[in-house]
Order: structure tokens, then sequence, then C-alpha cells
């Protein structure tokens, strides 16, 4: 589970989303392409588990009249940790396939 090549390919995997996420800070209407929507995705997954059912996630319970409101510290850190894990396990699982035994 910690072998080099997991951190590597978990690295490797984050860079890419960064690197993916980079244009979005200059010009907003790359969020509409398809690389954009990849970036948006776990930002706006963060609605999906406030509807779940997962208290504290988003500012004012999610009542900000007809604006989408912003995650809080709370959400942002849940954010984070979920799909950390999930690149985790997926860069895993990867590098379990093609090791040698």
């Amino acid at each position: 589970m910690f072998l080099p090549r997991t951190l590597k390919l978990f690295a490797a995997i984050v860079s890419v989303f960064f690197l993916l996420s980079l244009p979005a800070l200059v010009w907003p209407a790359y969020l509409d392409s398809p690389a954009g929507l990849m970036v948006a995705v776990p930002y706006l997954s963060i609605y999906l588990f406030h509807q779940v059912g997962i208290p504290g996630l988003l500012e004012n319970n999610g009542l900000c009249g007809w604006g989408w409101c912003a995650p809080t510290a709370f959400g942002w850190g849940f954010l984070a940790t979920f799909w950390l894990l999930i690149v985790w396990i997926f860069a895993w699982g990867l590098s379990s396939l093609g090791r040698r035994q």
C-alpha cells in the first residue's frame, strides 16, 4: 500500500490534476470544456454530499437564497480527504496490477 511505485503514481495523478486545473484560474470559460468539467467534478461533489445528508459542508447549512453556498472549512477538508483517498486507492490498484511476484 505504501510502496514507492504507489507513491509515484499518486503524485503523478495529483500533479496532472493540478496542471489541468491551472487554466481555470486565468480563463473561467475553461471549466466548460471536457477537461474543465473533469476538474470541476470534485468541487461540485460537495453539493451531492450535502444532499445525501452530511451536515456542516456548506455555509448557512446550504440556505443561501438563489446562489450556491460556498463550502465551509470542514467542507473543504472533507472534499480534500475524500478525493485524495479515492486517488490513493486508484493509484494503489493500478500499481498492484503491474507488480510481479
